[in-house]
């Protein structure tokens, strides 16, 4: 099978031709049709985030279709199609897999870090930790919806229903959760980097009632700030912005250091906290959910080998809405 391999830290991924794997028990082969680009392979690539395998296939939004199973693999037929999420595996043991906080297992795998992902024809993943795609979608279209999509939706979720939100970084993940917000019914002011007008008008174009650059307050105090920028000296101008018993959810895997700020910023009960990982909870509520809002993902289609290109296009802002590999034909 092809696949794209990051060999080390700071390099060019490689193309590479490696055997096609075989699933071990309670493991399905998934024949590849897409996976879509995630800031956090950017971050795994330069060196970010520590102690992953390697060398390792990267990607972690993955959507394609049953082509093996191993021994007590019977969630899935052959030819369902599933997609493949961050979250990989969990023992199920630890106290935080007991409270129900798996995204929180001490001994947790995460697919495209610490075992190999999606930037490949096919991989191997854990049957409990895959799920069925909604039928609206296209494998491409729906690729994003697998971190994107969840890891906003749980940054949404920790927002406790807020009317007024406010969101920092307008890329992949959100403009799939301003669609979920407006469908819920709340206001949403966008935030991007200062000179973006064609991302402004993007948020705009979905509902957004208001668009300016990171530095601009809005035109009424937010209930609740969500940053998916990995950007540290975002949080304090959120918190700027928000109102009394606001909250801000830090959305990202990585963000820079965060400077400091006055106490005042953080009096009357303002909040910060961060999102880690996902639960399968998460997705078991998302993704259905998704054909209802609808959520419509914009997508820009790379071929496999082009993956270089399209983590360059992303780190550079020049990705509008989710760049996505795409394996072969598929839906």
């Amino acid at each position: 099978m092809r696949a794209m391999l990051l060999e080390k830290p700071r390099q060019a991924l490689v193309a590479v031709d490696l055997p096609i794997p075989k699933p071990d028990a309670g493991q399905v082969l998934v024949r590849i049709h897409a996976c879509a680009v995630c800031r956090t392979d950017l971050h795994l690539i330069d060196g970010e985030l520590p102690h992953p395998k390697l060398p390792v296939i990267p990607g972690h939004q993955i959507v394609g279709t049953i082509a093996d199973r191993g021994e007590g693999a019977t969630r899935f037929q052959i030819g369902d199609r599933v997609g493949i999420p961050w979250l990989g595996w969990t023992d199920g043991v630890c106290k935080y897999c007991r409270s129900g906080r798996e995204n929180l297992c001490e001994n947790a795998r995460f697919t495209g870090y610490t075992i190999d992902g999606g930037y490949a024809e096919y991989t191997v993943a854990d049957q409990r930790f895959c799920f069925p795609i909604p039928s609206l979608y296209a494998d491409a279209e729906a690729s994003p919806l697998l971190c994107a999509g969840l890891i906003g939706y749980r940054s949404l979720r920790m927002t406790r229903d807020a009317e007024r939100l406010g969101i920092y970084g307008f890329g992949a993940a959100a403009h799939l959760i301003t669609q979920v917000a407006i469908y819920q019914r709340r206001k949403v002011y966008a935030f991007t980097r200062k000179g973006d007008l064609e991302g402004q008008r993007f948020a705009l174009s979905l509902g957004a009632v208001w668009a300016g650059d990171s530095e601009t307050i809005p035109p009424e105090p937010l209930d609740a700030a969500i940053i998916f920028a990995p950007a540290g000296p975002l949080v304090p101008l959120a918190l700027k912005a928000l109102d009394r018993g606001g909250i801000v959810v830090c959305g990202g895997i990585h963000m820079s250091d965060i400077p400091s700020f006055p106490y005042d910023l953080l009096w009357e009960e303002r909040a910060v906290c961060s999102v880690a990982n996902l639960t399968r909870q998460d997705a078991e509520e998302f993704l259905p959910l998704a054909p209802k809002v609808p959520i419509i993902t914009r997508i820009q289609p790379f071929p496999l080998e082009q993956a270089n290109e399209a983590l360059d296009q992303l780190k550079h802002g020049k990705i509008k809405g989710a760049a996505v590999l795409v394996m072969q034909e598929g839906k």
